[in-house]
């Protein structure tokens, strides 16, 4: 009898190296994060929720990423990190499983002038190689196809050591570039309205000069009164040719004004130099008026806005230049390259089609090439940045999303959520900061934090799957079921704003009428021409006050007190109790701290090494000299009233000895956009996204304006709060203005008087109105794509 041998035998212990399948932190405490620990599932989609301001970003962002870039970093030599941005180890105790961090944020896209689309996307660089090969006629290396190369030649002696000795020889050189010389590569030029600069009817003396900070007796007028070179007392209309030349266009000359050594120039390169080469956006008020008033920009005469020189835009493949490839929407580029049958550049052209292919998936098919990429918004620019990695062989690689459905319509999340289960079916980990719903909805793992925003925040409520969250009871959980519903009366208009023949970008002569004193929604998919409707076709002297997506520009020492003009009054208060001067009370002023100029901070510089911020043992923090701390309002001093969140604040100067009522407004208007946690001395770079656009819009509420335009304001609001802006833009009507919102969220549309719808497509394919009524009128007729989806979403 024969024994029957065993075959099954036990399974192999697992590898060691298949054990670390998670990514643990273990208390972390950057920002308002109270020692967090959770366990995050690699090769998972983990969804991060919880209202704007409670940790989200500093958990994903500034914990995980943070490290997983900074460990990164420490493998080059000392000598390369010297290069490299200096990143410090966040406040964490353990982060264990990390894997290599790639970060796809909504940071807006460099402002330059010469970055565009196909700049920052390499797609530029490709075509340019395609032309420099195929172009007809050859007209050089893929240099000359770049708009951001000039043309330059030289020739010169050089020395040469040759068999001992020296030898001089005679050399020039040559490069082709593609710029415009007349543009130098912008695409635009500018011209100085003369009549926004002086009144020429005037003399010098008599104050001719119209420009903010030339006022008479100051050194900026004196410079030309008393330079000699025109009489002051004789009107600017009188002047002879070299004198107008002199006062306009003269080079720097140096002389002596009253006994003191200045430089003298024309009026015109030094308003350029003092004006026009700053930022806008950094400007002060008064300065932006000016500019915007005085300063012309058009269409650069010579290469018509392309940038490019003329022997550029004369090569051509099959009868198309490089410029004309640039202005094709790219779904139609792809068609062109998929028809270019070129044995030996086989390579190239199969990566550019799969760029541009890219971008077709992605939704962006109706951008061109050369648009600035300054201009995207911010769902855009996080959708530009991740064609780079959709073709991607990595894996095993964290992937990290911050809100990536900001901007896109619901027809097109459904398409983003596909891009991201595929991201992660590739075998990399997806870890995504998100609002939304529907995102939310094909998470794998979630994580909730809260339970409010800032102090009140900073903790995990929940962590488990999306059947799970919708049990728990936390404030996400309880929401993401909502759903609005239509008003039962729609307001009655008091008059209307025309629009007639828009043809901003690709608006084809849109004829409309905006209902005023109601509650408008301007709705269509991503490229359908929304913001070309409303921030570019809106008539100038409407009174419109606009909101939009743009960054604060900020230091770390700016907080929502300087920014919203709010310590002026409290700085007033304070100097008027204690018989002081104001500026006392002014970290950035007299009463700031010796030691650390006001920071609150000292900064040590480690070089290669991340720079290490000690607080001041002088203030403990507080930003101000002892002395100053010694004066109170209302028992407290200015450092205690800093650190007061909003609310407080409003309370304490509402009533009492304290009452103060032009702070008390600011901080009312702070309160009514839900920034009611925000401390005033809070940091501006620590505020989130959906925080910025609420400050902005506290600040412009106090403005005069009848028309407010508000480009998505629920941009990285929570569902929850998603009813408090709607509140909010409810009281803001009642009060007698009229909102236009540009907006996705469903529960927006749900709640208006009035809605326009824009489309069919993107790009080519929209820039019409396909639709104008009530929600309930763009429900009941289910035509277009926004109809479809807010009929799906109200349950009708």
């Amino acid at each position: 009898m024969s024994k029957a041998t065993r075959t099954d035998t036990p399974p192999p212990a697992p590898h060691a190296a298949d054990s670390h399948d998670m990514i643990r932190v273990h208390g972390a405490r950057e920002n308002n994060l109270k020692d967090v620990s959770i366990e995050i599932p690699k090769r998972r989609l983990t969804v991060f929720t919880g209202v704007s301001g409670s940790g989200k970003s500093s958990l994903v962002f500034d914990t995980i990423a943070a490290e997983s870039q900074r460990l990164i970093n420490e493998t080059y030599s000392a000598f390369v990190q010297g290069f490299m941005p200096t990143l410090a180890r966040p406040e964490v105790d353990v982060l264990d499983g990390l894997t290599t961090a790639i970060i796809v944020d909504q940071q807006r896209m460099g402002g330059d002038p010469r970055s565009t689309v196909g700049t920052a996307t390499d797609a530029n660089a490709m075509l340019r190689i395609l032309f420099s090969r195929l172009g007809q006629p050859h007209i050089g290396s893929p240099k000359a196809f770049s708009f951001n190369v000039p043309s330059i030649s030289g020739a010169g002696a050089v020395t040469v050591e040759r068999a001992g000795k020296t030898v001089k020889e005679r050399r020039s050189f040559s490069i082709t570039g593609g710029m415009c010389p007349r543009c130098e590569g912008r695409g635009t030029v500018s011209d100085v309205d003369l009549t926004q600069l002086y009144d020429d009817s005037k003399s010098l003396t008599e104050g001719a000069l119209t420009i903010p900070g030339y006022k008479p007796g100051g050194w900026n007028y004196r410079l030309y009164s008393e330079s000699g070179f025109f009489g002051p007392d004789k009107p600017i209309r009188e002047y002879t040719e070299q004198e107008l030349h002199d006062f306009l266009h003269r080079e720097p000359t140096r002389m002596k004004i009253a006994g003191i050594n200045m430089t003298y120039e024309g009026l015109i390169p030094r308003i350029q130099k003092s004006m026009l080469s700053k930022d806008r956006e950094a400007m002060q008020p008064h300065i932006r008026e000016f500019v915007d008033r005085a300063i012309t920009f058009t269409d650069c005469p010579e290469c018509g806005g392309t940038r490019l020189s003329e022997a550029a835009r004369s090569s051509r493949i099959g009868g198309t230049s490089i410029a004309d490839a640039c202005a094709m929407q790219i779904s139609d580029l792809a068609d062109w390259v998929r028809g270019l049958e070129e044995p030996s550049m086989a390579p190239l052209l199969a990566t550019l089609q799969q760029t541009l292919d890219s971008f077709v998936e992605i939704g962006l098919g109706y951008l061109s090439l050369d648009r600035p990429s300054g201009t995207l918004s911010g769902g855009e620019a996080q959708r530009v940045k991740m064609i780079r990695h959709l073709g991607s062989s990595l894996t095993d690689v964290t992937y990290v999303f911050d809100e990536p459905t900001t901007g896109l319509h619901p027809h097109d999340i459904q398409r983003m959520n596909g891009l991201l289960l595929r991201l992660r079916d590739k075998g990399n980990t997806v870890l995504v900061v998100e609002h939304k719903p529907e995102t939310i909805a094909i998470a794998d793992h979630v994580v909730d934090l809260g339970p409010g925003a800032g102090t009140a925040g900073g903790a995990v409520c929940f962590e488990g799957t999306v059947e799970g969250l919708r049990a728990s009871g936390t404030l996400t959980g309880r929401h993401l079921d909502d759903r609005a519903s239509f008003k039962e009366t729609v307001r009655k208009p008091t008059g209307t704003l025309e629009i007639r023949g828009a043809t901003t970008h690709n608006l084809r002569g849109v004829d409309v009428d905006i209902p005023l004193g109601t509650l408008v929604v301007v709705t269509g998919v991503a490229g359908s021409g929304k913001s070309s409707l409303v921030h570019g076709s809106i008539p100038a002297g409407a009174g419109v006050v606009s909101v939009d997506q743009g960054a604060i520009r900020g230091s770390r020492r700016s907080n929502p007190a300087t920014y919203t003009g709010l310590l002026d009054p409290i700085r007033k208060a304070f100097a008027k109790a204690n018989g002081v001067k104001p500026a006392l009370f002014s970290a950035n002023s007299e009463g700031a701290c010796p030691t650390c100029n006001g920071a609150g901070v000292i900064y040590t510089d480690l070089a290669m090494m991340a720079g290490v911020a000690t607080t001041c043992e002088e203030c403990e923090g507080k930003r101000f000299d002892a002395s100053v701390l010694e004066y109170h309002l209302g028992g407290r001093d200015i450092s205690e009233v800093l650190a007061m969140p909003v609310a407080e604040a409003e309370e304490f100067f509402g009533a009492g000895e304290a009452h103060t009522p032009a702070a008390h407004r600011v901080l009312g208007r702070l309160a009514d956009v839900g920034l009611g946690y925000l401390t005033l001395g809070q940091p501006l770079t620590t505020l989130s996204g959906g925080e910025r656009q609420r400050l902005k819009l506290a600040t412009h509420m106090a403005e005069k304006g009848g028309v407010y335009v508000l480009d998505e304001p629920t941009a990285g609001l929570h569902l929850a709060d998603v009813e408090h802006l709607l509140g909010l833009l409810d009281r803001l009507v009642d009060s007698g203005k009229s909102v236009i919102v540009v907006e996705h969220h469903q529960a927006v549309m749900a709640h208006a008087d009035w809605i326009i719808d824009l489309g069919p497509g993107a790009g080519h394919d929209g820039g019409r109105v396909v639709f104008e009524g009530t929600p309930a009128g763009l429900v009941a007729a289910r035509s277009t794509l926004t109809g479809q989806h807010l009929a799906a979403y109200v349950g009708a």
